[in-house]
């Protein structure tokens, strides 16, 4: 095991840790169409520091300085907070007349897979990268489902692009060559993520080679 192994796998121990404190603070956000709302600039910020979680709405780019704005999640990280009993999400949009209803991981799964493409292949990678001590972080500027840090914006780049493929997904040579050839031009290494029949994941990582 390397030492950056090493450092990741502390940094890992101690968001683990801050979830396992925010679950305390009963923390309640709302879904509204695909995005999920934290309204309480503190609670999302507590959120967002516990493992770059999210984004303060109307900033592109989060930076790890305190904010006062409410904090706007992706559904994969809403479904993964929601699983770690850190939130607990209403769907106002559906819920109207019950406003303290809140939707079960199931639930908000089932409303993830009729939204996106893939999605349940997508979160089960998203949340295997979570559990291993990464920063999952949007990847569609880079062409693929995921920019994966080691530790997280601000702090260092991220050293991985994740496009992930389940059984029903299909590439073609140009697809592939497209991927390859936008991972190095912004120096990252390239990964393919697939989930097996099995629900074992692989991870495949290229490297450009100039010959």
């Amino acid at each position: 095991m390397s030492v950056s192994d090493v450092s990741l796998e502390y940094v890992a121990e101690g968001r683990a840790k801050r979830l396992m404190n925010l679950a305390k603070l009963n923390i309640v956000a709302d879904l509204i169409g695909d995005k999920v709302i934290i309204w309480d600039p503190e609670k999302g910020y507590e959120v967002f520091m516990a493992g770059f979680f999210g984004k303060p709405l109307g900033v592109r780019k989060p930076k790890m300085i305190r904010f006062n704005k409410p904090l706007e999640l992706s559904i994969y990280d809403a479904l993964y907070l929601l699983e770690k009993g850190v939130v607990k999400i209403r769907d106002i949009s559906r819920n109207r007349s019950d406003s303290e209803k809140f939707l079960s991981s199931e639930e908000l799964m089932k409303i993830g897979t009729k939204s996106y493409k893939d999605f349940k292949a997508k979160y089960l990678i998203y949340k295997d990268l979570r559990d291993k001590g990464f920063i999952v972080r949007p990847g569609l500027k880079f062409g693929s489902d995921f920019s994966v840090y080691r530790y997280g914006p601000g702090i260092d780049h991220a050293p991985f692009l994740v496009t992930v493929y389940s059984k029903d997904t299909k590439m073609l040579g140009v697809d592939f060559v497209r991927a390859g050839r936008l991972a190095n031009s912004v120096r990252k290494k390239w990964v393919i993520a697939l989930l097996l029949e099995d629900g074992t994941i692989r991870y495949l990582v290229f490297s450009w080679y100039k010959l």
